[in-house]
Protein backbone atom coordinates (compact mmCIF):
# COMPACT_ATOMS: atom_id res chain seq x y z
CA UNK A 1 0.00 0.00 0.00
CA UNK A 2 2.66 2.48 1.02
CA UNK A 3 4.16 2.17 -2.73
CA UNK A 4 1.37 2.95 -4.19
CA UNK A 5 0.58 6.25 -2.24
CA UNK A 6 4.10 8.15 -3.08
CA UNK A 7 3.49 7.79 -6.86
CA UNK A 8 -0.01 8.77 -6.54
CA UNK A 9 1.11 11.97 -4.44
CA UNK A 10 3.66 12.31 -6.84
CA UNK A 11 1.47 12.17 -10.27
CA UNK A 12 -1.08 14.41 -8.45
CA UNK A 13 1.17 17.41 -7.58
CA UNK A 14 2.98 17.10 -10.93
CA UNK A 15 -0.63 17.23 -12.82
CA UNK A 16 -1.74 19.99 -10.48
CA UNK A 17 1.21 21.94 -11.12
CA UNK A 18 1.09 21.66 -15.11
CA UNK A 19 -2.56 22.83 -14.86
CA UNK A 20 -1.61 25.96 -12.59
CA UNK A 21 0.68 27.13 -15.07
CA UNK A 22 -2.27 27.65 -17.16
CA UNK A 23 -4.33 29.55 -14.51
CA UNK A 24 -6.20 32.80 -15.79
CA UNK A 25 -6.44 35.81 -14.03
CA UNK A 26 -9.86 36.45 -14.99
CA UNK A 27 -12.68 33.34 -13.94
CA UNK A 28 -12.45 30.68 -16.24
CA UNK A 29 -15.45 31.12 -17.80
CA UNK A 30 -17.89 34.47 -19.20
CA UNK A 31 -19.78 36.54 -17.12
CA UNK A 32 -22.76 35.67 -19.01
CA UNK A 33 -22.18 32.39 -19.93
CA UNK A 34 -25.49 29.92 -19.26
CA UNK A 35 -24.15 27.03 -17.48
CA UNK A 36 -24.93 23.47 -18.86
CA UNK A 37 -26.05 21.73 -15.70
CA UNK A 38 -26.00 22.39 -12.20
CA UNK A 39 -24.46 20.64 -8.64
CA UNK A 40 -24.99 20.09 -5.21
CA UNK A 41 -22.49 18.02 -2.97
CA UNK A 42 -21.76 17.07 0.47
CA UNK A 43 -18.54 15.78 2.02
CA UNK A 44 -15.84 16.00 4.47
CA UNK A 45 -11.97 16.49 4.60
CA UNK A 46 -9.45 15.53 7.20
CA UNK A 47 -5.71 15.89 7.35
CA UNK A 48 -2.78 15.63 9.22
CA UNK A 49 0.01 16.82 6.78
CA UNK A 50 -2.10 14.59 4.02
CA UNK A 51 -5.57 15.36 3.54
CA UNK A 52 -7.99 13.25 2.27
CA UNK A 53 -11.37 14.46 0.96
CA UNK A 54 -14.19 12.82 0.36
CA UNK A 55 -18.02 13.51 -0.56
CA UNK A 56 -20.92 12.63 -2.73
CA UNK A 57 -23.32 14.72 -5.00
CA UNK A 58 -25.71 14.85 -7.86
CA UNK A 59 -25.50 16.95 -10.96
CA UNK A 60 -28.72 17.78 -12.59
CA UNK A 61 -27.87 17.67 -16.48
CA UNK A 62 -30.19 16.88 -19.40
CA UNK A 63 -33.62 17.58 -17.46
CA UNK A 64 -32.47 14.24 -15.06
CA UNK A 65 -30.05 13.85 -11.76
CA UNK A 66 -27.05 11.64 -11.98
CA UNK A 67 -25.02 10.53 -8.83
CA UNK A 68 -21.32 11.13 -8.09
CA UNK A 69 -18.97 10.64 -5.44
CA UNK A 70 -15.73 12.75 -5.12
CA UNK A 71 -12.46 11.82 -3.31
CA UNK A 72 -9.03 13.70 -3.31
CA UNK A 73 -5.54 14.00 -1.86
CA UNK A 74 -3.64 17.15 -1.26
CA UNK A 75 -0.65 17.72 1.18
CA UNK A 76 0.73 20.22 3.35
CA UNK A 77 -2.90 20.18 5.15
CA UNK A 78 -4.05 20.07 8.88
CA UNK A 79 -7.57 20.41 10.43
CA UNK A 80 -11.26 18.74 9.23
CA UNK A 81 -13.81 20.63 7.37
CA UNK A 82 -17.21 19.64 6.55
CA UNK A 83 -18.12 20.30 2.62
CA UNK A 84 -21.56 21.39 1.78
CA UNK A 85 -21.92 23.11 -1.79
CA UNK A 86 -23.56 24.21 -4.99
CA UNK A 87 -22.63 25.32 -8.00
CA UNK A 88 -22.68 25.30 -12.40
CA UNK A 89 -21.66 23.50 -14.42
CA UNK A 90 -19.94 24.93 -17.72
CA UNK A 91 -18.44 23.28 -20.74
CA UNK A 92 -20.14 20.32 -20.52
CA UNK A 93 -21.11 18.17 -24.26
CA UNK A 94 -21.71 14.72 -22.64
CA UNK A 95 -22.61 13.08 -19.52
CA UNK A 96 -19.74 11.37 -19.57
CA UNK A 97 -17.03 14.51 -19.87
CA UNK A 98 -18.32 15.29 -16.09
CA UNK A 99 -16.35 12.53 -14.66
CA UNK A 100 -12.63 12.88 -14.24
CA UNK A 101 -10.05 14.77 -12.24
CA UNK A 102 -10.49 18.60 -11.35
CA UNK A 103 -8.05 20.83 -10.28
CA UNK A 104 -8.45 24.64 -8.66
CA UNK A 105 -8.37 27.20 -11.21
CA UNK A 106 -8.61 29.62 -8.81
CA UNK A 107 -9.43 29.08 -4.81
CA UNK A 108 -10.88 30.56 -2.11
CA UNK A 109 -12.65 33.42 -3.62
CA UNK A 110 -14.83 35.40 -0.80
CA UNK A 111 -18.17 35.55 -2.13
CA UNK A 112 -21.06 38.13 -0.37
CA UNK A 113 -21.38 36.46 3.09
CA UNK A 114 -18.07 35.47 3.89
CA UNK A 115 -18.40 32.24 1.85
CA UNK A 116 -16.19 30.84 -0.96
CA UNK A 117 -16.04 30.15 -4.40
CA UNK A 118 -13.79 27.89 -6.72
CA UNK A 119 -13.46 27.03 -10.12
CA UNK A 120 -12.41 23.62 -10.97
CA UNK A 121 -12.01 22.46 -14.66
CA UNK A 122 -10.83 18.58 -15.58
CA UNK A 123 -9.39 17.08 -18.56
CA UNK A 124 -12.29 17.18 -20.63
CA UNK A 125 -12.44 20.91 -20.26
CA UNK A 126 -15.89 21.18 -17.82
CA UNK A 127 -15.70 23.92 -15.56
CA UNK A 128 -17.56 23.69 -11.77
CA UNK A 129 -18.01 26.96 -10.41
CA UNK A 130 -18.79 26.05 -6.63
CA UNK A 131 -20.13 28.15 -4.02
CA UNK A 132 -20.06 27.71 -0.18
CA UNK A 133 -23.37 27.61 1.25
CA UNK A 134 -22.17 27.53 4.86
CA UNK A 135 -20.03 30.61 5.80
CA UNK A 136 -16.48 30.27 7.06
CA UNK A 137 -16.18 26.85 4.34
CA UNK A 138 -12.64 26.53 3.21
CA UNK A 139 -11.87 25.36 -0.67
CA UNK A 140 -8.68 23.40 -0.16
CA UNK A 141 -9.48 21.34 -3.71
CA UNK A 142 -5.61 23.08 -4.99
CA UNK A 143 -3.57 21.97 -7.67
CA UNK A 144 -3.42 18.31 -5.88
CA UNK A 145 -7.20 18.34 -7.52
CA UNK A 146 -10.06 16.30 -6.73
CA UNK A 147 -11.33 12.93 -8.34
CA UNK A 148 -15.66 13.21 -9.55
CA UNK A 149 -16.69 9.43 -10.59
CA UNK A 150 -20.06 9.29 -11.64
CA UNK A 151 -22.26 6.56 -9.96
CA UNK A 152 -24.12 4.34 -12.22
Amino acid sequence: MRNLILPFLASAFLAGAAFAADTPSSPPVAADAQPDGTVNLKGGSIAAGISYTWGHGELSYGGDSHRFTISGVSIVDVGATNITASGDVYNLKTLSDFAGNYVALSAGLTIAGGGSAVYLKNEHGVVIRLLATDVGLKFNFAADGVHVALKS
